[in-house]
């Protein structure tokens, strides 16, 4: 059900004081579906245009609702056969949605899954072998760690024995109550890439000892790979205070979005070895040593989760923001002003994924704790996307 009519638009991001935000939307009040707020861009600086540039003219269109009840879901991802798993973050269990008539199945339980506050069983991804070894990954929260374990995935089995045991190939990323990070991502490169957050403890974002507030890159089996800063590491980036978003665009660039505090959310161009400054830094700063991100939001505008590249943009989906931002590239920078579309008409937006030229899914998260839950909350909605 539609909240409000769609709202498309840009503007030069305005010099207010917002509440800090966490990966739900941090401790101020949330304003209301339906209140006023501009969909500001990001200031001239770094990367971004300038704020007289003209706004990107891109489109969003709902074209359907692949599944409407689900219970504070997480984790997306695309079986060979187009049809959605889905992760609940608080329930621990991997549901398979049937695009054709949105009926949904629980294929399995992850063991070992703590959920409270931000943690649980977050990001989930596919083997870049399904085909053969029908492997799903998942980053999850137990009592004593966040983690990536694998698990087969045999649709021969009973419905909610579907899944076989964890594997881990990731353990002893801190957890916390909050900023748990959790996406995961096959690369380009078939390399397992995971975004982590620092805790609520900032000084682990610069400890390079630390899982926690970084892009962490290993092999399928978890080990570092050739490439990474360190050759003993899976320590892929630091500085980060909470990433939920992993991409890559069409020259194989990896960007990431990521939680800011009191400020500045950001999308930022992942290097090997780069410090993205937090919690030295938030947004850009222009600051020798650290890498400033290439666009930022107000928290308010943003709080961003998941991100994916499609069409030549990163569509960001924003939770304390409730909209989708589309961000136009051009190469390592910005091509024209963010736009941002579906501006509290589903409520907060968790998790965007590519499926193929035009079409994205979107997962709304009204159902996590932090939102305000409506009839059919929370759904997954299919995209077309310019």
């Amino acid at each position: 059900m539609q909240r409000t009519a769609v709202t498309a638009g840009w503007a030069a991001a305005a010099l207010l004081v917002v509440a800090g935000c966490s990966s739900g939307g941090g401790a101020g009040q949330e304003p209301g579906r339906g209140a006023a707020s501009s969909p500001a861009a990001s200031p001239s600086g770094g990367g971004s245009p300038s704020p007289s540039a003209p706004p990107a003219k891109g489109s969003v269109k709902v074209v359907s609702t692949l599944t409407e009840g689900l219970n504070s879901p997480w984790g997306l991802a695309a079986l060979p056969d187009g049809d959605p798993l889905v992760s609940s973050r608080d329930e621990g269990t991997i549901t398979r949605v049937d695009t054709d008539g949105g009926r949904k199945t629980v294929i399995g339980e992850v063991p070992g899954v703590a959920a409270a506050g931000e943690g649980g069983l977050l990001g989930i991804a596919l083997s870049p072998s399904f085909a053969s070894d029908h492997l799903v990954y998942a980053y999850f929260t137990t009592e004593s760690d966040n983690r990536i374990a694998r698990m087969s995935y045999d649709e021969r089995k009973p419905v909610g024995q579907q899944l076989g045991a964890p594997d881990t190939v990731l353990r002893g990323i801190p957890k916390g109550t909050i900023h748990n990070g959790g996406r995961i991502a096959f690369g380009p490169d078939k390399m397992l890439y995971a975004g982590t957050g620092e805790t609520a403890e900032r000084g682990l974002a610069q400890d390079k000892k630390s899982l926690a507030g970084k892009i962490l890159r290993m092999t399928a089996d978890g080990q570092p790979v050739h490439g990474n800063p360190d050759a003993d590491s899976v320590v892929y980036s630091l500085g980060h205070r909470n990433v939920q978003g992993l991409a890559w665009d069409s020259e194989n660039r990896l960007w990431a979005s990521e939680f800011g505090q009191d400020n500045w959310d950001e999308l930022n161009l992942i290097e090997p070895g780069k410090n993205y400054g937090w919690p030295v830094v938030e947004g850009k700063a222009g600051r020798a040593g650290y890498v400033d991100p290439v666009a930022q939001w107000k928290t308010s505008e943003a709080s961003p989760s998941g991100i994916a590249y499609a069409e030549g943009s990163i569509w960001m989906a924003s939770l304390r923001g409730e909209r989708l931002w589309r961000i136009p590239l051009a190469g390592r920078k910005l091509a024209a002003a963010p736009q941002a579309f579906l501006r509290e008409e589903y409520g907060r937006l968790r998790t965007v994924i590519s499926v193929g030229g035009d079409q994205v899914w979107l997962m709304t998260s009204n159902t996590d704790g932090r939102g305000a839950p409506e009839p059919g909350d929370d759904r997954i909605l299919r995209l077309e996307v310019a």
